[in-house]
C-alpha cells in the first residue's frame, strides 16, 4: 500500500469513528424554511446608497512573513504591486423595514467563522441600524495575503491573526462609514458584453461573458457608486507571482474612477471550471493592468441602463453541504482552516456536512443568487458535457436542474463566495477523483483532462444539494408573492 492510501486510508476511518456515538451516526438537525422578506410595491421614489473603502495592509508587509494565497503553498510575499482594499455599500429601498451591506474583499476567501464574528461583534451596531441583512463577498483574489490558511508553511496554517483582525477591523469600519455617508438616489441597472480577456479552461465552454453595473446617482449630485459583477477568478498575476496585489480588479476600478469619477464595488459571479483571465502580455503585471482596464473601460461603454423601482426584497437560507473531502475537514481538524460549523450528518461518506447559506435577492426586479461557492457556470446557465464527453461516460441527465431553469429567469445574476468559501461545484457527470490519493490529486480522465477542481470541493453531492436548496427558495418566493397578489 502507498504512503497516501496509508494517509486517507487512516484518515477515513478517523472521520467516520467521529461521526458516530454510542454507535449510531447523528443526523443533520432539520433547518427550517426562511422566510421571504417580500414588499410587492415600493413605498418610495428613491433609493438610500452609502460608500466606503480602505486598505486592509499590514504596516510590516515587507519585513514579517505573509503568504501569498491562491496558487502554491509556502510562498512568501517579497513586496507589493498594490494594496488589498476592503469596499462597502449600505443599500436602503426605504420601505421602512432598514437597509443592507453589501462588503467586498480583495482576498482568496473567507470562511463563515471569520464572516460571522465581524457580524456579531457588530450586533448591536447593527441593529441600531436598522441592518437586516450582512453579505461578505470576496474577489478570490489569487495575489492577497491568505485569509483561509492553507497555502502557508503547511502543516501550519497561513492564517496570520495579526493582518485577521487588521482585516475584521477594516470590513468594519467601511460598514460604519457607508452608513454615515448615505445618500437618496436613483439606481440604474445595465450590461455589456465584455472585451475578450476571459477564457474558460476546463470544457464545456461556458460561462457568462456579461459584465452587469449597477449604477447609483445621488440626488445631490454628488459622485456616483457603481456596483459592477462580472465571472472570472481574480488571478491574472499567476501562480509564479509573490507580491501582493488586488490583481486586476484593482485596475477596473482604477480605470472607471479615472474615467468617469465613480466609486466601485467589485463582485464576482460564477467563476469555476476554470473562468479566468488570458494573458495578453508576457508580462504579468502588464497582463493584470491591460485585464482590469479593459474590463473598467467596458463598464464605462454601457448605454442600456434601466431605472430601477426601489425594492429590495430578500431570503436567506442555511443549509448543509455534506463533506466528503478529507484533506479539508483534516485541515479544519488541526487549525489551518477556521471553521466553527462543522457538524455530523447522517447520510454521506464519512458522516459530516458544513452548515452554510445562500441568499435569493430582488433588486429592483434584478433576480439574484448569492452562493458561498465557485459555481462551475454549466450549473447554472446549462450546457453540461454529453456522455460521451464526461469523465464519467455519464449524460447530463445526472446532473442537476440548472440554476437559471429552476427560476425561469436565464438572466439570473450569480455573485459568489459570499459570507463563506466552500470551494467548487462540479457537475456530477464529470466529477471524478484519483482513487489512490482522493482530494489530494483530481488525476486524468479517459480523455487526459486534469480534474485539480474536484480536490477543493466538499464531494459529489454538492451541486445537487445547491440546486435542491434554490428550488425550495423558489418556492418560498413564489408563494410570497402569490399570498400578496392574491
Amino acid at each position: 500500500m502507498s504512503a497516501w492510501s496509508i494517509i486517507t486510508t487512516t484518515a477515513r476511518k478517523r472521520f467516520r469513528k467521529g461521526s458516530v456515538k454510542y454507535g449510531k451516526k447523528h443526523p443533520t438537525p432539520k433547518l427550517s424554511r426562511a422566510r421571504y422578506d417580500y414588499l410587492a410595491a415600493p413605498k418610495s421614489d428613491c433609493f438610500t446608497l452609502g460608500f466606503a473603502k480602505t486598505d486592509v495592509m499590514p504596516p510590516d508587509v515587507t519585513k514579517k512573513k505573509y503568504w501569498v494565497a491562491g496558487y502554491r503553498a509556502y510562498n512568501p510575499a517579497v513586496g507589493v504591486l498594490d494594496p488589498m482594499t476592503a469596499s462597502a455599500v449600505w443599500l436602503d429601498d426605504n420601505s421602512g423595514r432598514g437597509g443592507i451591506f453589501l462588503v467586498s474583499i480583495d482576498n482568496v476567501g473567507m470562511s463563515s467563522y471569520d464572516s460571522d464574528l465581524i457580524k456579531d461583534s457588530m450586533r448591536g451596531e447593527l441593529e441600531k441600524m436598522g441592518c437586516r441583512g450582512v453579505f461578505i463577498l470576496s474577489t478570490h483574489n489569487h495575489a492577497g495575503i491568505d485569509t483561509l490558511g492553507y497555502w502557508g508553511p503547511l502543516p501550519l496554517t497561513g492564517r496570520d491573526p495579526e493582518f485577521m483582525a487588521i482585516l475584521h477591523e477594516g470590513v468594519r469600519a467601511v460598514m460604519r462609514q457607508a452608513y454615515e455617508g448615505r445618500r437618496e438616489g436613483d439606481l440604474y441597472h445595465g450590461t455589456i458584453d465584455a472585451p475578450p480577456v476571459i477564457r474558460d479552461t476546463r470544457p464545456p465552454v461556458v460561462w457568462n461573458n456579461t459584465l452587469t453595473r449597477f449604477r447609483f446617482v445621488p440626488k445631490d449630485g454628488s459622485a456616483e457608486t457603481w456596483l459592477i459583477n462580472f465571472a472570472s477568478h481574480s488571478e491574472a498575476m499567476l501562480g509564479k507571482n509573490s507580491l501582493i496585489s488586488a490583481d486586476f480588479p484593482c485596475y477596473l476600478r482604477r480605470e472607471i474612477q479615472e474615467t468617469a469619477g465613480a466609486e466601485v464595488i467589485y463582485f464576482i459571479g460564477a467563476i469555476g471550471g476554470m473562468i479566468r483571465p488570458k494573458e495578453l502580455d508576457e508580462d504579468n503585471i502588464k497582463s493584470t493592468i491591460s485585464c482590469g482596464k479593459q474590463l473598467g473601460r467596458a463598464a464605462t461603454q454601457i448605454d442600456n441602463d434601466r431605472k430601477l423601482p426601489p425594492l429590495l426584497n430578500f431570503v436567506t437560507q442555511p443549509y448543509f453541504a455534506e463533506a466528503e473531502n478529507l484533506m479539508l475537514l483534516l485541515a479544519v481538524n488541526l487549525g489551518i482552516i477556521k471553521n466553527k460549523k462543522r457538524v455530523t450528518y447522517g447520510d454521506g461518506d464519512l458522516g459530516y456536512a458544513i452548515q452554510t447559506e445562500m441568499t435569493y435577492m430582488n433588486l429592483g426586479g434584478q433576480q439574484m443568487l448569492l452562493l458561498p461557492c465557485e459555481l462551475f457556470p454549466e450549473l447554472a446557465y446549462g450546457g453540461f458535457l454529453s456522455a460521451e464527453e464526461s469523465a464519467t461516460g455519464q449524460g447530463p441527465e445526472i446532473n442537476p436542474t440548472p440554476l437559471t431553469e429552476i427560476i425561469g429567469d436565464e438572466k439570473l445574476l450569480v455573485f459568489g463566495l459570499c459570507n463563506d468559501m466552500t470551494g467548487y461545484v462540479v457537475p456530477p457527470n464529470d466529477w471524478i477523483l484519483n482513487a489512490e490519493k482522493p482530494y489530494i490529486d483530481g488525476g486524468k480522465d479517459a480523455t487526459g483532462r486534469n480534474h485539480y477542481e474536484e480536490t477543493n470541493s466538499l464531494g459529489p453531492r454538492t451541486a445537487e444539494i445547491i440546486a435542491g436548496t434554490f428550488a425550495q427558495l423558489v418556492e418560498t418566493v413564489r408563494a410570497a408573492e402569490q399570498n400578496q397578489a392574491g
